[in-house]
């Protein structure tokens, strides 16, 4: 191969190994804002959750952060109820957040508009000034990452669920300060990676299987092998998964698991990567974990795209920003 050929899926692979710094940098600045957003009247009935795609992956997350450690009930809102079939909902002292790295995503600006000219407070989470969503909310937290080339989106996930993990502290729960990924993650999370892309590329069924704040992981680990690898991959709880699903684990599949030991599936025959962080196994760290826990989904994608020759910057048939209503 000629030396100045790039490897596939260059951008997605700079902007991985950017996320330690943009991190370190931003999480500061995500709480000293959110901070000043709510000091005064911020006293919430319940939250509304407005996203999609990978953001709606992260909005998972911030519901079990604002459920567990603020005791606001959360609900992640179906944005065709608005826009589609009209509906006039009653909310009661709600703050909506609306959350879409481009800023771009019709639909959840048209919930956000909707709320705010209820009388609720919004919120919009973005990586794009002076895009579509901040034009509607109330606030607006820009994310700061820079552009992101790849279709793939790293570290505005990432972006994302620190921002989220940010606004929890900001409204008052009882979260320690980040402990953030470091460039010898990003290197272990690629070794990790990179030696469980054989069973991902030869196994069908693939499964990616967490629980709890983790379950965003999962959801974002099978979406990331199916647009970047073209791998199907079903995401599930750990729970759910004992209900049926696990039946289809036998020789021949693949289980990614954020949920640690998964004894019985490998004894079906299932082969199984389970997920390990140099963070301390506490209950006081578990909500940090996807965080760390995602790189090594994002690693899995490219290795597996890159040897079955497809470019996760150029993912087939879609398109950095999507638009639905």
């Amino acid at each position: 191969m000629p030396t100045d050929v790039l490897p596939l899926g260059i951008a997605m692979e700079r902007e991985i190994r950017q996320q330690p710094d943009l991190l370190a940098a931003n999480a500061s600045p995500y709480f000293e804002s959110l901070k000043g957003f709510f000091n005064g009247q911020r006293e919430f009935d319940m939250v509304l959750l407005a996203a999609r795609g990978s953001s709606d992956n992260a909005a998972l997350y911030a519901r079990y952060l604002i459920e567990i450690h603020l005791g606001i009930p959360v609900s992640l809102a179906a944005p065709s109820v608005i826009t589609r079939y009209k509906s006039n909902i009653k909310y009661r002292r709600c703050l909506a957040i609306g959350i879409s790295q481009s800023g771009a995503a019709p639909d959840v600006a048209e919930v956000l508009s909707y709320m705010r000219d209820q009388g609720h407070v919004t919120l919009g989470i973005t990586n794009t000034a002076d895009s579509r969503l901040t034009t509607v909310a109330t606030h607006t937290l820009l994310l700061n990452g820079g552009k992101e080339d790849s279709v793939a989106a790293t570290k505005t996930y990432t972006s994302t669920l620190l921002a989220l993990y940010q606004l929890v502290r900001a409204m008052g729960g009882d979260l320690p300060e980040p402990t953030l990924p470091d460039n010898a993650w990003i290197e272990s999370s690629r070794k990790i990676a990179q030696e469980f892309s054989g069973p991902l590329n030869r196994c069908n069924p693939v499964f990616a299987i967490a629980r709890g704040y983790g379950f965003c992981t999962a959801l974002e680990t099978a979406l990331k092998l199916m647009e970047c690898a073209l791998v199907p991959c079903k995401a599930y709880s750990a729970a759910d998964f004992e209900h049926g699903p696990k039946a289809l684990a036998g020789h021949g599949s693949a289980a990614i698991s954020y949920f640690g030991a998964l004894t019985g599936l490998r004894n079906q025959g299932c082969e199984i990567l389970e997920v390990d962080r140099p963070l301390a196994r506490s209950q006081e760290m578990e909500p940090i974990y996807p965080i760390w826990d995602i790189m090594v989904g994002q690693w899995l994608a490219l290795h597996v795209a890159r040897s079955r020759g497809l470019d996760p910057d150029k993912a087939r048939h879609l398109s950095k920003v999507t638009e639905t209503l």
